[in-house]
């Protein structure tokens, strides 16, 4: 079951409890496997990346095509922002305003949850990790769960 949005200030507290003290290909992996282990039945895409590159990508069974595409966009979000695409929605939403304010084609980018930045002591965002294919809270609250399990074993 969905829970209601977060606030925006539960949002932003939340962003600042998940910076981690380092992140590169090792941390994206164990990441990544954290996540798969979360997500095991669940139709879901797992994607870690920076703004240049794919450092981790998993389609668990029952995914599709259109969740490839959902983390496109919610990752674009997400890096654009710095910050998780739902905190994006959540505060578009509350001024009755879109992504189309500033220009952003929705081709391209999402207001919809599931992208967490990555954040890192000292050198702010460095990457990204996005989870599609449950409902849009759901999403977001399954990737801050596999950064959380990341930070307490850092």
């Amino acid at each position: 079951m969905t829970p209601d949005f977060p606030s925006s200030e539960t949002l932003q507290a939340e962003a600042a409890s998940l910076i981690l003290p380092r992140f590169a290909e090792a941390e994206a992996l164990a990441l990544g496997q954290i996540l798969t282990e979360l997500g095991r039945g669940l139709t879901i895409v797992i994607n870690i990346r920076t703004p240049d590159r794919t450092l981790f990508h998993a389609a668990l069974p029952g995914s599709g095509p259109i969740n490839d595409r959902w983390i496109q966009r919610k990752s674009a979000t997400a890096l654009l922002f710095q910050e998780a695409s739902l905190a994006v929605g959540v505060r578009t939403r509350a001024k009755g305003e879109s992504l189309a304010k500033f220009g952003l084609p929705v081709e391209d980018y999402a207001e919809q949850g599931g992208a967490v930045p990555i954040r890192v002591e000292g050198a702010g965002v460095v990457a990204v990790v996005t989870v599609s294919g449950l409902a849009q809270v759901d999403d977001h609250n399954l990737a801050v769960a596999g950064l959380r399990q990341l930070k307490a074993g850092l």
